[in-house]
Parts: C-alpha cells; sequence; structure tokens
C-alpha cells in the first residue's frame, strides 16, 4: 500500500513514517518544511533503511499536489499538515483558519478527483474544550477554547460531510492528546523552529541553555499542585496508532473517530520533575500568568481505540522524557 504522508517531516509524521515503513508500507512525504527540516527525510530512511519519495511542496498548492497524484496511485492519506501552537493560534487566528482549512480542502479535492478514498486525519483533543469530566470519551460534546481546536473541529465537520456524500470514503479521525518523547535512535525527536510553543521541547531549550527559564503558565489551576494537568503519550506510541488506524479503514467505509492517549493525566511539574530524576539534570523555572486558551485538565478515555483498533500505549513518563533528552544529547554533541 502507498501511503501520502502531509506533514511527514514533521514530529508526529516522521515517527508515522518509520513506523510505516517498517511494517511493510510505502511512503510519500509531502511538507513546505515551514517547522521542520529536510535532513528529517534522510533519518527516516537511514533508520529503516528504506527510500521515501519527498515533495517539499505546500499543500495548499492544488497544482503541484496533482502532480504528485499524478505520479503514483497513492491508496491513503495521513493528513497531518497545519499550523499547531495553542497560543500563537490566538494572536493569529486569520493565519490558521487560512493555512489549515485551505490546505485540507485542497487535499479532499485532489483526493476526490484520483479516486483516493481511504483518509486518517490528525485531530486534537482540543476538540473537546473544556471537558464536562474526565476521562474524556469520543462521544462528549465538542466545544473548542481556541483558533487552533476550532480549526480541526471544522475539519471533522467537512470530513463528516464528505463522507456523507462520498459513500466509497474511509475516514478515521484520531484526536491526539500530548505527544512527546523521541526515537529510541536519536535520531528523530521534535525540535520546532524558534521559540517551543510546548512542554518538552520548551524544557528541552532549558535544560541545554538555550533559554534561560522555563515559563510555566499558571500554578492556580483546580487541579493536586495548581499546574496543567495533560495525557501525555510517547510520540512511537502515538504513530503505531496510525497503523492500527490504516489497518481499519481498508476494512471499514465511513468515517469513525479514536482517543489516542494512554488515559492518565499528569502535570506540568509531573513532567518537569521526572525529567530532572531520569536525565539528572536542573531545570530553571518560574511560574507565570496562564495562557489564553488553556485549561486545567485533558485526559483521555482510550478504551474505544483498545477495543476497536486494538491500539495501547506501552509507554511511560519516564521513557518519554529520557528519549527527548536522548535526542538532544545525541544531535548537540555531533
Amino acid at each position: 500500500m502507498l501511503v501520502l504522508v502531509t506533514g511527514g517531516a514533521g514530529f508526529i509524521g516522521s515517527h508515522t513514517c518509520v513506523e510505516l515503513l517498517n511494517n511493510g508500507y510505502d511512503v510519500i512525504v509531502v511538507d513546505n518544511l515551514s517547522n521542520s527540516k529536510r535532513d528529517v527525510i534522510d533519518k527516516i530512511e537511514k533508520i529503516t533503511s528504506k527510500k521515501v519519495k519527498f515533495y517539499e511542496i505546500d499543500l495548499c498548492d492544488k497544482e503541484k499536489l496533482r502532480d504528485v497524484f499524478k505520479k503514483d496511485r497513492i491508496d491513503a492519506v495521513i493528513h497531518f499538515a497545519g499550523y499547531k501552537a495553542v497560543g500563537e493560534s490566538v494572536k493569529e487566528p486569520l493565519k490558521y483558519y487560512r493555512n489549515n482549512l485551505d490546505s485540507t480542502l485542497t487535499l479532499l479535492e485532489v483526493m476526490k478527483e484520483f479516486s483516493c478514498h481511504n483518509l486518517v486525519f490528525s485531530s486534537s483533543a482540543t476538540v473537546y474544550g473544556v471537558p464536562r469530566k474526565l476521562p474524556i470519551k469520543e462521544d462528549f460534546p465538542l466545544k473548542t477554547t481556541n483558533p487552533y481546536g476550532t480549526t480541526k473541529l471544522m475539519i471533522e465537520e467537512i470530513l463528516k460531510d464528505v463522507s456523507k456524500a462520498d459513500l466509497e470514503m474511509s475516514i478515521i479521525v484520531l484526536r491526539y492528546f500530548n505527544p512527546i518523547g523521541a526515537h529510541e535512535s536519536g535520531l528523530l525527536g521534535e525540535d520546532p523552529n524558534g521559540i517551543p510553543n510546548n512542554l518538552m521541547p520548551y524544557i528541552l531549550k532549558v535544560a541545554f541553555n538555550e533559554l534561560p527559564v522555563l515559563n510555566i503558565f499558571g500554578n492556580d489551576y483546580e487541579t493536586k499542585d495548581g499546574t496543567g494537568v495533560r495525557d501525555y503519550i510517547h510520540v512511537v506510541d502515538l504513530a503505531k496508532g496510525h497503523i492500527k488506524a490504516l489497518e481499519k479503514i481498508t476494512t471499514k467505509k465511513g468515517i469513525d473517530y479514536y482517543n489516542l492517549g494512554t488515559g492518565n493525566g499528569y502535570s506540568v511539574l509531573d513532567i518537569v520533575n521526572t525529567f530532572e530524576k531520569v536525565n539528572n539534570v536542573k531545570i530553571n523555572k518560574r511560574f507565570v500568568a496562564r495562557r489564553d486558551g488553556d485549561i486545567a485538565s485533558c485526559y483521555a478515555d482510550p478504551t474505544k481505540a483498545f477495543k476497536e483498533l486494538g491500539f495501547k500505549a506501552e509507554f511511560g513518563i519516564e521513557k518519554m522524557c529520557y528519549d527527548a533528552y536522548n535526542y538532544v544529547v545525541k544531535n548537540t554533541s555531533k
């Protein structure tokens, strides 16, 4: 099976490409490298000893995307491409609506033109907004608190309508919780351009003195230690979830939704303290005001993914913290 991975040079996309190749799939990557680097493709090939076709194009460019579909018979698409920072989306909502919606609409139009009916979409737990209770199940009400989450929810609605209009479509929407960690080889990890928006890369930049202090946004939430609680999942576990989703869409038409998480809630301080312990480093930190769009607690009920996809996360936060640090150690010492 030939799988097109949009945003395949990114953090989650690159790890998913490794799992795809290791499971016998052929892979084409489309990425504009706006928040990733070209050498990621070389690293994927090094880890797997397999070749990846790579196109550096913007997914919003319909003609260039059509050229990709013309060259090969693509069987399925995993759609990661899109802007993803909650804080930035609050400050620059138009940027997020334009890019995330346009890129997806373009992709769906080209898929329809070339009769590609299988899609796995990278959604987010942000579509649940402030949950009515915890843990979060897939049938909970959907209501977002920031533009990033709203773009994901809008795309989910688009996909629902597409699946109704075309009964050949097979779509799985994966609602991620908080991926951290890195590939155990140390070749792949999270390496965003500019100042990080997510916790782990921020911790890493402080650990390696690239930033002076870790800002912890809020210590007055209604949680055990006042800091935000999230469901952190190892990025390799998350990548494996996409393999399970691909296996599912080849057997079932229509659209379905799955949480990918561990079912465990860990606070920001849990992550910082574990990182310090397993890597024997000290993180300089300070508490600052809450960020707009953030919520107190968010963690998954992963039961449906286990029952219907056979997916279960294997790794704990100790390995997540160790692998993330190992990635930077190995790439800093070169």
